[in-house]
This record gives C-alpha cells, sequence and structure tokens, in this order.
C-alpha cells in the first residue's frame, strides 16, 4: 500500500482470484484501522501545501500520465489476471488511466466572473473541499480509479484511493508506479476486504467521497456521508436502453449494438443492457446478435485470440447466471448462449434473448454481464415509454437512418447521456453522470474538478 509517501505491507492479507480459473492466484494487503487512520492523516497533512499550488499540480499530474504509459507492460498482466479482460483491453485501460492524468494536467480552471448588483466585480473561486475517499469498482478499476483521482488532485484535494477487493492489485501496482511523484500523503493507496469501503467513507478526516458502484451501496455510502455531510459523486450504474427504429439497416447496426452490449463482458455501467426493436424487424435483429455472439471468442485474457474474457467474480457470475435462467423459465427464448460454459472459471456464453419483456429482471434490473434481451415493441412511443419505465437514468441510444428523426427520439430519453447510431463514445472534456438512482453529482472535464472544490465569491470594488 501507499501510506504517506511510503510502500507499506499490512498484518494480515485477503485472496485475490483469477476469474479464468477461479481459484486464487495472489493475496493483498488488508488495511487495518491504524493503517486507514495514518492514510487519512497523511492526507490532511499534505492538504495544506497541495492545495496552494496549481502550477506544481499540473506539472505533476503530466508526470503521472508519462509514468503510467511507461509501466503499461506492468500494468496490464496485472488487471488481466484479476479482472479478467483481454490483455489488449487491460493495455487500452492503462493508456486511458493516463490520458485522464494528462487530460486534468492540461485543464486549468479559472475563477468564474460576473458582474456585481452595484458594478463591482464579483469573481468566484474554486476551492478544494479537502481529502477525499476514492472509492473504485472492479469493473476498470485503473480507469476509473484515475477518473476520481486526477480532478481530486488537479482540483487541490488529496485522495485515499481504494479499489475494490476483488480487483486490488492493479491498483495497488499503480500506487508504486506513482509512488515519489507526488507529495508524501497526496496519493495514499490502500486495499482491503469488507467493511474497509465503509470504514474509509465514514472517517472523520474525509471531506468528500467519490464512489462507483451498485445502487445498494450508493445508498450506504450516502447514509454513512450524512452524519459529517460529506460532499458526494455517487456513480451507481445503469440499465441503457438502445432503440432500434423502424428504418434501420440491421446489418449496419448490428455489430455496434454487440459490442455496445458485450464488451467487457457487459460489465460496463454505460453499456446497452436492453434493445427495443420494431415488430418488423424484431426476429432479424435477433438473429444478426445472435449470429455475432456465436463467432465471439471467449476465453483467458491472456490469449490473444480472446475477444470477451469470463465474468470477472464468482457473486456476479452467479447473478447473471440466475437472471438468465430466470428469464428463460418465464418465456424467453435463449437465440444464442443461456448457459455457463462448460470450464474452469467464470465464463459464461454470450446470451441473446428474444421475447423478453418487461417485467423480467434481465429487462428491469441491470444485469451486468454477457447477457442481452431484445423486446419488440409497437411504435416509438411505446419504445420511448418502455425504456424510460426503469429507476435507473445513466445512458441511452437511439439507431436509425434518418438521423434527425433519430436524435428527436434521442432526445425524449431520461438520462444523462444519448448517443445517435453510436454507443459509449465519450471524450474527456464533456459531463458525465445521471439521473434517478443512477447517482448524484458529475465526473469529466472542468464539471469533474468542480465537484471537489466549493465555490468562494469575492466582490471588488470597481477602481
Amino acid at each position: 500500500m501507499l501510506i504517506g509517501g511510503a510502500l507499506t505491507g499490512a498484518p494480515r492479507t485477503f485472496g485475490v482470484v483469477d476469474p479464468a480459473t477461479g481459484e486464487e492466484f495472489d493475496r493483498a494487503p488488508d488495511c487495518d484501522g491504524t493503517a486507514l487512520d495514518a492514510a487519512v492523516r497523511a492526507a490532511n497533512d499534505a492538504w495544506p501545501d497541495w492545495r496552494d499550488d496549481a502550477a506544481a499540480r499540473r506539472a505533476r499530474l503530466a508526470e503521472a500520465a508519462a509514468a503510467l504509459r511507461a509501466a503499461a507492460g506492468e500494468l496490464a498482466p496485472i488487471l488481466t489476471a484479476e479482472q479478467g479482460k483481454p490483455l489488449r483491453d487491460a493495455e487500452n485501460e492503462v493508456a486511458r488511466a493516463a490520458a485522464r492524468f494528462q487530460h486534468l494536467a492540461d485543464l486549468e480552471i479559472a475563477p468564474d466572473v460576473t458582474p456585481g448588483s452595484g458594478g463591482e466585480r464579483v469573481e468566484v473561486h474554486w476551492r478544494p473541499v479537502g481529502p477525499v475517499a476514492a472509492i473504485a469498482p472492479w469493473n476498470f478499476p485503473l480507469q476509473l480509479g484515475a477518473a476520481k483521482v486526477a480532478p481530486a488532485l488537479a482540483a487541490g484535494c488529496t485522495v485515499v484511493l481504494k479499489p475494490s477487493p476483488h480487483t486490488p492489485l492493479a491498483t495497488l501496482a499503480m500506487g508504486r508506479v506513482l509512488a515519489g511523484i507526488f507529495p508524501p500523503g497526496v496519493l495514499n493507496v490502500v486495499a482491503g476486504a469488507d467493511p474497509l469501503g465503509e470504514r474509509l467513507a465514514a472517517h472523520p478526516g474525509i471531506r468528500k467521497i467519490n464512489f462507483t458502484g451498485s445502487v445498494a451501496t450508493g445508498r450506504h455510502v450516502a447514509a454513512t456521508a450524512a452524519p459529517d455531510l460529506k460532499r458526494l459523486t455517487l456513480e451507481l450504474g445503469g440499465n441503457d436502453a438502445a432503440i432500434v427504429l423502424d428504418d434501420a439497416d440491421v446489418d449496419t447496426v448490428a455489430d455496434g449494438l454487440f459490442w455496445s452490449a458485450f464488451a467487457n463482458c457487459g460489465q460496463i455501467c454505460m453499456a446497452v443492457k436492453r434493445v427495443y426493436a420494431p415488430a418488423a424487424l424484431h426476429d432479424d435483429l435477433v438473429d444478426a446478435l445472435a449470429e455475432r455472439a456465436a463467432k465471439a471468442v471467449v476465453g483467458d485474457g491472456r490469449d490473444p485470440a480472446t475477444q470477451i474474457g469470463p465474468i470477472a467474480n464468482r457473486p456476479q457470475y452467479e447473478r447473471v447466471r440466475g437472471l438468465v435462467a430466470e428469464a428463460l423459465a418465464g418465456g424467453a427464448r435463449a437465440a444464442a448462449g443461456g448457459a455457463p460454459l462448460d470450464r474452469p472459471g467464470f465464463f459464461f456464453a454470450p446470451t441473446v434473448l428474444a421475447g423478453a419483456e418487461a417485467g423480467m429482471r434481465i429487462v428491469d434490473e441491470e444485469q451486468f454481464g454477457p447477457a442481452l434481451p431484445v423486446v419488440r415493441y409497437r411504435d416509438a412511443d411505446e419504445a420511448i415509454a418502455l425504456a424510460n419505465a426503469t429507476p435507473y437514468g445513466l445512458c441511452g441510444s437511439v439507431w436509425g437512418t434518418d438521423t434527425a428523426r433519430a436524435a428527436a427520439v434521442a432526445s425524449r430519453l431520461d438520462c444523462g447521456t444519448a448517443w445517435v447510431n453510436g454507443h459509449m463514445r465519450m471524450s474527456l472534456d464533456e459531463p458525465f453522470g445521471g439521473t434517478g438512482h443512477s447517482g448524484l453529482g458529475l465526473s469529466g472535464g472542468p464539471w469533474g474538478v468542480r465537484a471537489h472544490c466549493e465555490p468562494f465569491v469575492l466582490h471588488i470594488p470597481a477602481p
């Protein structure tokens, strides 16, 4: 672990499982209360100097980006071993993490200026809130860890980063790579089994929590933060709908839809989780998606031929298996897949479900795995109503030949981001956040930096 600028172990360790084998392959330090107190104390001690030198912050962020790029050959294999994704995807994740540090190194947040009621100059400065607890998930531990750390550091906050206990090793390795780049205590990295995250969120030395995970855990984080009025950013996933319009060309949209649903084994918060198809195209679209599912190469992420790895951990594997079995028992049909693969590890056949309906849990809930329900609809109004009939509101997409019509339909989706003829395309310059149960707050660009700040308004008399 990285605490106060020093690399340290822990008296206890916990096991880390390779999802491609289902077996423990390494152990990680289990942070105890003494070490957690030391990490939070180090973050508090480092904060006054760190917040006061924006130029130094940008320089260190750029150094961090370069160090991560140079360490891709070390970090990516660790990530594949603990998370399961193909090695090339792990390499892309390291690159994306580095890009987040570089992006924030190049972004300067200037005060906002507005005229006052008496003609004076009014400056709105953005002051860092203080030490931040960054709690990252297991699907993209490095990319989403960097998405929390980089804007907090750019704002002038210090950070205690905690990865998921399912995927601690790559994040700990990232901490080793970045040790010495930031002043001691500015970035601390701890790992541990539950309830370390709860203890970190509740710690009185933490002023903001930036969490990505499930709705249930997000509610708990919010309740934990409430007594101390800690600031919150919660990204709690989504049940993203893709509406295929009746003028769509099935062959044109099928590839984009398939990989928007099955990339990273379907374990992406903004992935397509359900498809709505018009009656006239439903069967053809199901066949096209099923054909791609049958051809996709599922295997160990270390095999260069692999396109889809295993589900990342046993609890998620069991959830996906249960949701698919329940849908099949309720009348859905597996046009492809429908069951686990007969091999060690947490492999599940890429599954396309025809005849899925609202009311089935795999339609109504976020499955977060390699299983895609396709729901038939009568007209665009019904499709929009079905897509919006969810407590989630992260992302959505509309697919069709008439892009103006598709954009008009997309504008009626109740979500934070919508696309036309695509999904999951996102730059580092734009805001990202959801509505409803998909969370609170924004990340990305200047919005992500200001999410770690509070405004300070300064009135200056006119000369």
